[in-house]
């Protein structure tokens, strides 16, 4: 039975949103109707995107019916099993799939990634549904434009199923809390956490409420999620993909990018996104460094040949040893495929690591409040906390950051972006010229060097290596399932490139994954009608 005090909380909700927000639906909300007679055959649990549009081409699926099923799962999974992955439900979903059908049905073509549903976090603007970053503060607001992201997704067909849960503001690589829909369970185990910022996006991702996911990474939180939910997370090249439209928490280290239950299709999600935005400055410096299609370094023997490295310094210290025991497996089943694997050690790693952090936020958020929100009430840092609602943690996270800003130690170095900061570049340079001078294609290191946290125990929060690197030298970092730790716990496989590099991950992340197919789905989320 569910309580009143549940329903009543809902209800207040709905009722506040759904004035200034006719498209809103939460997670309690009423959702679009599923009839008996339309359930597909096909089914959803662990398709791909080429499964699907295999399934339109013979036309044992339509698009509507996809979304039809993916509400459906919604509907029996994320409230019942406290998941609690999804904020809202995009209301459209289904009159965008049959306008999609019958493009189809027209014209007999395939846009890249047609008919196929996507989740995606709630800082990414998407144009007439609300978007709050799981503040309370930006609850009712709707963007009049979509993320760049988010309308490239679009313009290849895609459809915004839902917007996930998330670390409120983006704050926390620990949990998936928010004021807007509580915490995120871990669908692998609903006693863990699925880590954060967008462990909503890769908690739905992996219980199969949606085909592929939209997460974003300033620190961890593509590539940690990922990792405890047994995801393909990428985190890509700074510069590669624009960021504008996405509620920021640090825009001189924030990506946004796939977060897929393959390696193949967080490629078609990147190949579709990928490329200059004026609006996005950074983007800039990929002019020239874009192939002409990702899909082409999609390789099954992708590790045959490959000299990886393996980085010692993350890889062998304050490890968990059901960790350790599968990344030593990962060593040896690269050596099986096919590639040759060295030690690396970084000369002078934790000096060059050494104050890189920069304190942004009130600049970066008041950026984005100015240029979308555009309300009398909201302009600054000081109105969003004036708002309230939130929780300790981000509470504290907001007042902190009315007083910092800039970097930590040494203040009179500026803090540029990966192409301008002096730091930043020496430490990207010192990461690449051991990779040149040990030949090595990639390093690899386990994205946590321990399994996933309890839920509520903040000191369980360990081994969190996404951190050490990308974020600084703004080197593409993708992380693929390499196991499973006691009570079902994913772990996952992080490779490192050279900046722009990203055809030599997506081959050697494929050719392991290929390899191992370790990605299995969540016991508790199997097919409906089981």
């Amino acid at each position: 039975m569910v309580k009143f005090s549940y329903l009543s909380r809902w209800l207040r909700v709905f009722l506040f949103v759904g004035v200034l927000s006719p498209v809103w639906q939460g997670p309690a909300a009423a959702q679009p109707s599923v009839k008996a007679s339309s359930a597909p055959a096909f089914e959803p649990v662990e398709t791909t995107i080429s499964a699907v549009h295999r399934a339109f081409r013979n036309g044992s699926l339509t698009s509507e019916q996809l979304v039809n099923a993916y509400l459906e799962r919604i509907r029996a999974y994320d409230q019942p099993t406290k998941l609690n992955s999804i904020i809202l439900v995009n209301p459209d979903a289904i009159a965008t799939a049959r306008a999609l059908d019958a493009e189809f049905k027209k014209t007999g073509k395939l846009r890249p990634l047609h008919g196929i549903p996507v989740i995606v976090k709630d800082n990414f603007n998407t144009k007439g549904l609300q978007t709050t970053g799981g503040s309370v503060a930006l609850k009712g607001f709707i963007p009049s434009e979509d993320a760049w992201q988010v309308r490239k997704l679009r313009e290849a067909g895609a459809i915004v199923l839902a917007k996930s849960n998330m670390a409120e503001w983006a704050f926390t690589p620990m949990h998936s809390q928010s004021s807007m829909a509580g915490e995120t369970l871990n669908p692998y185990n609903l006693a863990y956490v699925p880590a954060g910022s967008s462990g909503g996006t890769a908690a739905a991702v992996a219980a199969n409420l949606g085909t592929v996911g939209l997460g974003s990474d300033t620190g961890n939180s593509i590539r940690g999620p990922s990792s405890h939910n047994a995801l393909a997370g990428f985190r890509t090249s700074l510069g590669l993909v624009s960021r504008y439209g996405i509620i920021p928490l640090y825009t001189r280290n924030d990506v946004g990018g796939p977060m897929c239950r393959t390696v193949d299709d967080a490629v078609r999600l990147l190949e579709v996104t990928a490329g200059y935005d004026p609006n996005d400055p950074i983007t800039k410096y990929s002019q020239g460094k874009i192939p002409k299609t990702y899909t082409q370094f999609l390789r099954k023997d992708g590790l045959k040949g490959a000299r990886i490295g393996v980085l010692r310094q993350l890889s062998d210290k304050n490890i968990h040893p059901e960790i350790k025991q599968l990344f030593d497996r990962a060593i040896t089943d690269m050596t099986r495929a096919g590639a040759q694997v060295v030690d690396v050690t970084i000369p002078d790693f934790d000096s060059l690591r050494a104050n890189q952090w920069c304190a942004d936020f009130r600049v970066d958020l008041e950026t984005y409040l100015k240029t979308f929100v555009r309300r009398d009430t909201l302009k600054t840092l000081e109105d969003v906390i004036r708002v309230g609602g939130y929780s300790d943690l981000v509470r504290d996270r907001l007042t902190y950051q009315q007083t910092h800003t800039g970097r930590a130690s040494h203040p009179e170095i500026a803090c540029g972006d990966a192409f301008t900061d002096p730091l930043r570049i020496a430490y990207r340079n010192a990461i690449e010229a051991e990779m040149n001078r040990l030949h090595v294609d990639a390093l690899i290191y386990p994205t946590w060097n321990y399994p996933p946290a309890l839920v509520g125990d903040a000191k369980g929060y360990k081994g969190d290596n996404s951190q050490l690197i990308a974020p600084s030298t703004g080197q593409p970092a993708f992380t693929i399932p390499m196991g499973y730790t006691t009570g079902d716990l994913p772990a996952g496989l992080q490779f490192l490139g050279r900046l722009f590099d990203e055809p030599t991950l997506i081959r050697l992340a494929y050719g392991y994954e290929q390899q191992t197919h370790h990605r299995v789905a969540p016991k508790k989320f199997v097919a409906l009608g089981r």
